[in-house]
């Protein structure tokens, strides 16, 4: 059997049972497409499911407000994804009357859709013969043929398209692109891959060359950006203080504490003398105690984040801010998130 009966026949076989499997409606292809973007399945599948729920057409979806979709997808992370599904969602709703285009080249033009998803929607929904190509497939195909070209340099991206390409079932291009991606998630794994039991073995060059472990290639990203934030929980014990992030920088549009960001960690008198704390705190009396001695590090995939909170208890009555039981109703980072349940907002 050549390489794409193999692959088809073991997805028959071995395909897990996923919701979006059982439609072709491009509404929900495209949510799970745009979800499972740097994510495990085990991971989204529960997001699917509560946006599906809450949301079942683009329509509900559309007129929907940012905050919301913010909150219900706070801790899957990758927050542009969300926005720009937002953005996709009004423009399919009030422009294209609900109708997701039914090709490749529109579906590219929507907000949050590349090559790969557009190529998903437009094989699986619509029977276009265009390849996938996500890790998945990089993975699949790197040790099958034994290309050692970084799967993410700029030739490796052209060569592992066109290599795709060549290999799609063009009468039932939907279901082998899930095959192939499904075959590189379960079987073809990045550690630990079933070669023992896999039907492509005997003409797979990484495992007849014992070179399993050495492939894909992938060329080593830029030097990680350290940032030390430093959050000022601020309260009264009946309220406290939530700001929303709106600059072009990770987390935009979710909710956060004052936050005061340094160059390197600091002590509480450095935090004292710093102006923005001198700002926020004038014309209060308050005590400062550190809730976490050792910085949390968020990792993010170009940054590192090195988070203190600081509790700044007011002896004085906070006018501004929002009630301490509210708090939990605001989208924020998933730090911020396991902060407010550890604190016990």
């Amino acid at each position: 059997m050549n390489f794409k009966g193999v692959i088809i026949t073991w997805y028959g076989q071995n395909k897990r049972d996923l919701p979006w499997r059982a439609t072709q409606n491009p509404y929900y292809i495209w949510l799970s497409e745009i979800m499972l973007q740097q994510t495990r399945v085990e991971q989204g599948l529960p997001y699917y499911l509560k946006f599906v729920e809450k949301y079942p057409s683009v329509f509900d979806l559309a007129n929907a407000s940012e905050e919301e979709i913010l909150k219900l997808w706070q801790g899957l992370g990758y927050y542009s994804r969300a926005r720009n599904l937002h953005e996709t969602a009004k423009k399919v709703a009030f422009d294209l009357n609900g109708d997701f285009p039914n090709n490749y080249k529109e579906l590219k033009k929507l907000k949050g859709i590349g090559d790969y998803t557009a190529s998903a929607i437009a094989s699986i929904c619509f029977n276009e013969p265009e390849p996938v190509v996500d890790g998945n497939v990089n993975r699949v195909l790197a040790r099958y043929f034994g290309v050692d070209t970084p799967i993410n340099s700029t030739e490796g991206i052209k060569y592992f398209k066109s290599l795709a390409a060549e290999l799609l079932d063009v009468k039932d291009p939907g279901t082998y692109n899930q095959a192939i991606m499904e075959f590189g998630a379960k079987q073809c794994k990045p550690q630990s891959p079933n070669c023992e039991i896999c039907n492509l073995q005997q003409k797979c060059v990484a495992f007849l060359e014992d070179r399993v472990s050495e492939l894909p290639v992938k060329l080593k990203k830029g030097k990680l950006k350290k940032r030390f934030f430093n959050y000022l929980v601020i309260t009264d014990d009946k309220k406290t203080i939530l700001q929303q992030r709106v600059k072009k920088d990770i987390w935009r549009n979710l909710y956060e504490f004052p936050l005061i960001e340094t160059s390197a960690e600091i002590n509480i008198e450095e935090l004292e003398t710093n102006d923005a704390f001198l700002k926020i705190t004038k014309g209060h009396s308050y005590e400062v105690s550190l809730f976490n001695e050792t910085s949390k590090v968020h990792k993010l995939s170009h940054q590192h984040i090195y988070t203190r909170f600081w509790i700044v208890t007011l002896q004085s009555v906070l006018e501004e801010g929002i009630s301490v039981n509210k708090v939990t109703n605001y989208p924020v980072p998933v730090l911020i998130a396991n902060f407010v349940e550890d604190f016990g907002f």
